[in-house]
Order: C-alpha cells, then sequence, then structure tokens
C-alpha cells in the first residue's frame, strides 16, 4: 500500500479538500510535537484538547491537515481536507485501508495479558512474516486505527491489542479492524467504574466473537468459558488442564523465567522456557501459541517465537537493589493482577516480604471492598510489610495483619521503602498506572539496582 493517496482518504472519509494538490501522504501523525516531513496530521478533538489549536506548527514539516472545521489562514503549498469528524474520519480510513488487504487479522482481548499475549504473538510470527501490531498498549479508539493506517501494504498479518473501558468499546474496534481470528485472555475487574458489572466486563470482551471465525479462550476462567457457549465459529481452549486444547504440564517457575512443556492435540509437544517469570505468563504463551497453531506455525517455529521474547517494560520487571530483590510490576494494576502479583512475590520470597501497593483506579463502588479483599489476601499469604500508597490502599491498610506504613504518593513510598529496606527482602511494587509506582524506584536514585532485569 505504501504512501497515502488522496483520493483513498476522500473516498474512505468523505472530505473535501479546501486547498493544496499533494497526491499521498507518508504517514499520519496526531502529534503536532513529533510529525515527519511528509505526513498529515489529524487534528482530533477531545474534551481537553483541540488539535486545530496546533495546525500551523504542524505544517511547518507535515504535507497537510485533515480538519473538522476550516482554519482562519489556509497554509500555502499544503493540503487541508475537511472532515465533518476527524476521529470518525481516522477510524473510516483504517477500516477502508484494512478492508483492501487480504491477510489474517488477530484481535487480542481480555481483562489481564493483553499487551504480553499481543507481543508473544507477534513474537511467533514476526520470524518469517511481516507483522503488523499495536504499538505498546495503544489498544483505543484511536490507538488502534492509527496502527492500521500506519501499515506499509506488504504486511502478512495484523496483532491487535483491542482494550475497553466500557460497553460497546470491543465492538467498535472490531468495526474497524474486521478480526477474523481472537483471543481473548481472561475476565476479571477492571473499569469497573465504566461497565458497572462483572457480567458487562464479558460481554463487552466477546463482543469480538461476532466477528472472529475462530476464537481462542482461556479454558480455566470459567466465568468467561460460560460466555461462548453460543459461539457459533470454531472454539480452541487453553490452559492448564489436559481437557484444554492447548495446555502446559512439568510446569518449573523460576525466578527469572519459566519452564515447560507444550502440548496440542495429536501428542504434539515442544519443551519452552520462556524468559517471562510468573504462572499467568505461562497462560500468556499458551494463548499465543494457540493462535499461532491454529494458523498454521510450526512447533519449532512457536518454540522459538515464545524463548526469544524478552518481556514488556514496566511489567513484573525483576531486579536487584540494595541486596533485595525487587518485583516491579508499575504499568497498571487490577484486583485480578495485583492477586497475581502477591502470589509471585511470596513465591521469591528469600527472608521477609515487602508489598508496595498503590491504589487501584477505575473500579466504582467496588473500589473499597476490592482494596479490603486485596490487603486480606495479602495478611493471608503473610506478608510481613505493606506500604500502602494513596487515599484508597491507606483505608484498607486497617485490615493488613503485619507492619504497615500509609503514604500519599509514590515519592514518600520511596523514602519509606529506602528507610526500611533490608538485604534479603523480596519486593513488590505495583499500582494503577496513575498512582505513578515507578516513581518509587527512579532510576537516578536507585543505586545497587543490578543491570540484568526481566521484564513481561
Amino acid at each position: 500500500m505504501g504512501p497515502l493517496k488522496l483520493e483513498d482518504i476522500v473516498q474512505a472519509t468523505g472530505g473535501k479538500v479546501l486547498l493544496g494538490t499533494a497526491e499521498k501522504f507518508q504517514g499520519i501523525s496526531i502529534d503536532s510535537r513529533s510529525i515527519r516531513e511528509g505526513e498529515l496530521f489529524v487534528a482530533l478533538k477531545g474534551d481537553h484538547f483541540d488539535g486545530h489549536d496546533f495546525i500551523n506548527s504542524a505544517l511547518i514539516s507535515g504535507s497537510g491537515a485533515l480538519v473538522q472545521s476550516s482554519p482562519a489562514e489556509l497554509p500555502g503549498n499544503k493540503t487541508v481536507i475537511l472532515v465533518q469528524n476527524t476521529l470518525a474520519a481516522l477510524q473510516a480510513l483504517a477500516r477502508y485501508l484494512r478492508s483492501k488487504m487480504a491477510l489474517p487479522v488477530i484481535g487480542v482481548t481480555g481483562t489481564n495479558g493483553k499487551t504480553t499475549t499481543k507481543e508473544l504473538v507477534s513474537s511467533i510470527f514476526g520470524q518469517h512474516h511481516k507483522v503488523l501490531k499495536t504499538t505498546g498498549n495503544l489498544n483505543n479508539h484511536i490507538g488502534l486505527p492509527l496502527c492500521i493506517a500506519r501499515m506499509e501494504g506488504d504486511e502478512d498479518i495484523m496483532v491487535l491489542e483491542m482494550g475497553s473501558n466500557g460497553k460497546g468499546d470491543i465492538k467498535e474496534l472490531c468495526e474497524i479492524a474486521l478480526p477474523d481470528f481472537s483471543v481473548i485472555t481472561n475476565v476479571g475487574p477492571a473499569h469497573l467504574e465504566g461497565f458497572g458489572s462483572l457480567e458487562a466486563v464479558r460481554d463487552t470482551d466477546l463482543e469480538i466473537l461476532a466477528y472472529a471465525k475462530v476464537a481462542s479462550v482461556n479454558a480455566d476462567d470459567a466465568f468467561l468459558l460460560e460466555g461462548t457457549k453460543n459461539y457459533n465459529g470454531r472454539l480452541i481452549t487453553y490452559g492448564m488442564k489436559k481437557t484444554a486444547d492447548v495446555y502446559a504440564k512439568d510446569i518449573m517457575l523460576g525466578t527469572r523465567g519459566a519452564g515447560f512443556k507444550l502440548c496440542f492435540s495429536g501428542k504434539r509437544r515442544v519443551a519452552v522456557n520462556l524468559q517471562l517469570s510468573g504462572l499467568f505468563n505461562i497462560y500468556n504463551a499458551l494463548a499465543a501459541a494457540s493462535a499461532a497453531d491454529a494458523l498454521g506455525i510450526g512447533l519449532e517455529d512457536i518454540k522459538n517465537g515464545l524463548e526469544s521474547f524478552g518481556g514488556v517494560p514496566m511489567r513484573l520487571e525483576i531486579m536487584e537493589m540494595l541486596g533485595a530483590l525487587v518485583i516491579s510490576d508499575v504499568y497498571n494494576a487490577n484486583p485480578a493482577s495485583m492477586e497475581e502479583a502477591l502470589k509471585e512475590l511470596v513465591r521469591l520470597k528469600r527472608k521477609r516480604t515487602i508489598a508496595v501497593l498503590g491504589d487501584m483506579l477505575e473500579l466504582g463502588g467496588y473500589a473499597q471492598e476490592a482494596h479490603k479483599k486485596l490487603v486480606r489476601l495479602a495478611s493471608a499469604l503473610k506478608i510481613e510489610v505493606l506500604v500502602a500508597v494513596g487515599p484508597e490502599m491507606g483505608r484498607a491498610a486497617e485490615e493488613f495483619k503485619g507492619t504497615c506504613y500509609k503514604s500519599e504518593n509514590s515519592d514518600s513510598a520511596r523514602s519509606i521503602l529506602l528507610s526500611i529496606c533490608r538485604e534479603g527482602d523480596a519486593i513488590l511494587i505495583k499500582g494503577s498506572r496513575g498512582m505513578r509506582m515507578e516513581r518509587v524506584l527512579p532510576k537516578e536514585d536507585s543505586a545497587g539496582i543490578g543491570e540484568g532485569k526481566n521484564a513481561l
């Protein structure tokens, strides 16, 4: 496909060319600060920003702009295209470009593990195929169409992470991406402020089934599996039990990795040694392997793809600090991922365990009980020290049975941690993205942190 043609943009969006004669663009950008020469600037308008305010600066490097209101001054030697709504136009363009590509599209959704699973799938296919994938976790109504709109046209497969904050979000993304294969990792309490119930979370994730002809789902998540009973496509299951289509056996969990035997139907088996820690990452590997196998990838390529992946930054990075083992899992948090991280802390225990836990955001009316339940679990797991960061975690900390410290923010939590940390401790740092828990261990102040890390 290469450069974006003006005629395709106009056809896809129904736009009107106000000025300019550029016949093609070298890509799309929504950020005037990073737009490159030859790109088309899409002036998105949100609740707290308006890209139209930055059109002039964007067009210093960019070749044109997609707008929903005509600029007061039309810049010379640039192309300006007027549409009714720039976000809707971006999405329409992405759908148009995707529809012109006859290639498999894998949509990855679920509460936890989406980004890692997407990266594992991409690692497997990337050995012999050109893969277009969503960047980082840019998995929403803006990030996904931006990804598709940046395709070069010679890709062999798309692997797209699909996130949601409320009902209908996955359907909206599917209308753009038109996935023919889906991977659903699990269902748990996240973004309940937008959903209202766990059933609504599941129903939203399962919106992908109306589009995908093949679905791979976690067989050990009974709540998720129940929701697929009326699915008319091909259902593939993965999990830890032999009843699943793809399963793991002979599991060995290490400090900085995990080994297991990957088993498929027909007695096809291969030993896998992941660079990723934690049982939940074996689930992510099984999900990726199930998708790859269904699309004809051989066992050795699946094995090599899984083993070569080093992890996703800010997710369960394992490091050393002042003689202590630190698990830094600071990208995001919800009750299910917090529970798994606490279990991993206990599994990696040396002498004393310290959990530095920040608030879990966007839980709505479930927030108070969710935080209390988490702190009770930390007590039940016999974690010795809790550093509670944020108001919700601070209130729930009254339930903790061990030594407890309260902190208003991640900066003060860092001071507390550095004052109590001892050689031989095992430390978990985790919280929702808005809590900025990465500040608990800023690199410039982390003397003694070992170079060897493992991220997922």
